[in-house]
């Protein structure tokens, strides 16, 4: 299933502290974008507060620090948002980020069934690649459904969850293993949401999907196109959807990071502009375009710009988003997706080999599968069966002189005294009591969003609830994989 050509324009503007990322989105609404990433720093990625011993060194250095509604109301400062779509990176403590923007958008008189954005939240890829895990995976879907449930309720222009096969590439995954395993893991989520007790076609028009574009122009087109049949297929015939939104497979797509280069890193913004292209052809509905400089540091402004820029260009000059799915009919793509669909199907009979996705993250299918691609990978750029410009081929001698963005560590204390302030002027007592709740639900079947929002209300910070709920839930261990 397919609707639609235009997309969103967005552009990460996670950077070291609430009041830099403001006035980062700031600039970027008033260079035309049309949408907001946000990217958090580690330790909140992570669950931990600024001051957590375990945060020392990390804040603020790979995204923004959100301790508590009080950063994220400084992060959405004067950005009005019942007229911009956020979209956010965050997966074990989404829930918990997701409550303080809904509590923010409040607080500006926004009600929650205005708002419109993108939560991750999609656990299962954690486990199989990016590693950034917090709870074991049967009580980290039983949050994912309780999103399901609330967002149904009182967010329902919200996408619940963004199925993601970008980090899965991103560790070495082929384009083959990153439809496959992207999708498995959008089945699974479906079926925990009907497990649950959700009508399929209350929560699956709110799911989305988020890819990887990589060099393989046509290769990432045919796995786009893949991608939407078999997604509709499975949710007609397989969890008996009704409703049309359900079948429609509405995704986003970010170039490949892992395919940018220290060496001449200007080749970035030509490999970065293929991938965009296509992307666009392969019917995204929403894009982002890395900055030519993210292999060396967070991105600056001038390469964010240069990198949105990449993307209007795209949209208004080169004619690309005229038509729909302007390859159809095309022997080679259509071959292709044929070859990408049919090998996605044989994937999902070895994942229900292995008893499904959750018996096979336990076994380390998925994990092996991708060591050995990135194995061969490596393999075939060392031996220069695979040509990389300006690593393994057309090398020139260089003195890197490119502006980096850099992290001042006042940051860092600044942000711990901040958290530290908050609780001694807080109503700790109020806390308390929510944190308490907050257990209480989690130990019985109650739907967690509600006792997380009110916690939020009474500035509990990201740490002290999911430590609250890390008491009645543990956390997970990874298996060795050999």
């Amino acid at each position: 299933m397919y609707r639609g050509r235009l997309w969103t324009m967005r552009q990460f503007a996670g950077f070291a502290t609430a009041e830099e990322s403001n006035q980062r989105y700031k600039f970027l609404l008033s260079q035309g974008q049309t949408g907001l990433s946000v990217a958090f720093d580690m330790p909140t990625i992570m669950g931990y507060d600024s001051d957590h011993p375990r945060a020392y060194g990390e804040v603020g250095r790979v995204g923004v620090a959100i301790d508590s509604l009080q950063d994220m109301e400084t992060l959405f400062k004067d950005i009005p948002l019942d007229k911009v779509s956020t979209s956010m990176t965050t997966n074990a403590p989404a829930a918990v980020i997701w409550a303080m923007y809904i509590v923010a958008a409040e607080k500006q008189g926004v009600p929650a069934y205005k708002l419109t954005g993108t939560i991750q939240n999609d656990i299962l890829k954690e486990y199989i690649a990016q590693k950034s895990w917090i709870f074991p995976p049967e009580p980290s879907l039983r949050l994912i459904t309780d999103i399901f449930a609330y967002a149904r309720d009182y967010v329902p222009k919200w996408n619940t969850i963004s199925i993601s096969g970008y980090h899965i590439r991103e560790t070495g995954a082929t384009a083959l293993q990153e439809l496959a395993f992207t999708l498995a893991d959008g089945f699974a989520y479906v079926e925990a949401g009907i497990k649950a007790g959700l009508n399929v076609d209350d929560f699956a028009p709110r799911l989305s999907f988020f890819f990887n574009a990589h060099n393989d122009f046509f290769e990432e087109i045919a796995k786009y196109r893949a991608a939407r049949r078999i997604w509709a297929r499975h949710m007609k015939e397989k969890y008996g959807a009704q409703k049309e939104e359900s079948l429609l497979m509405r995704f986003h797509t970010q170039t490949a990071g892992c395919s940018l280069t220290a060496q001449q890193p200007e080749n970035n913004i030509i490999r970065t502009a293929y991938q965009a292209m296509a992307a666009v052809l392969g019917g995204t509905q929403s894009l982002h375009t890395n900055s030519m400089d993210e292999v060396l540091a967070l991105p600056t402004e001038k390469a964010v710009q240069i990198a949105l820029r990449t993307q209007q260009i795209l949209a208004y000059e080169t004619g690309v988003v005229n038509t729909i799915d302007p390859l159809a009919g095309s022997y080679f793509v259509e071959a292709l997706t044929n070859q990408m669909e049919e090998g996605a199907e044989e994937y999902f009979q070895k994942i229900e080999e292995h008893g499904g996705v959750l018996a096979a993250i336990n076994q380390n299918f998925f994990q092996k599968e991708i060591a050995d691609a990135a194995y061969r990978y490596q393999k075939e750029i060392e031996t220069k069966t695979r040509i990389i410009v300006g690593v393994n081929e057309f090398q020139v001698q260089e003195n890197i002189e490119i502006d980096l963005l850099k992290i001042d560590p006042e940051i860092e204390r600044s942000q711990v005294q901040r958290v530290k302030e908050l609780r001694a002027s807080r109503d700790n007592l109020l806390v308390n009591n929510t944190l308490a709740a907050l257990k209480e639900s989690a130990l019985g079947t109650d739907n967690l969003m509600p006792k997380i929002i009110d916690a939020v209300k009474a500035y509990a910070t990201v740490g002290e609830i999911i430590g609250t709920l890390k008491e009645v839930f543990g956390e997970y261990r990874e298996q060795s994989v050999f």
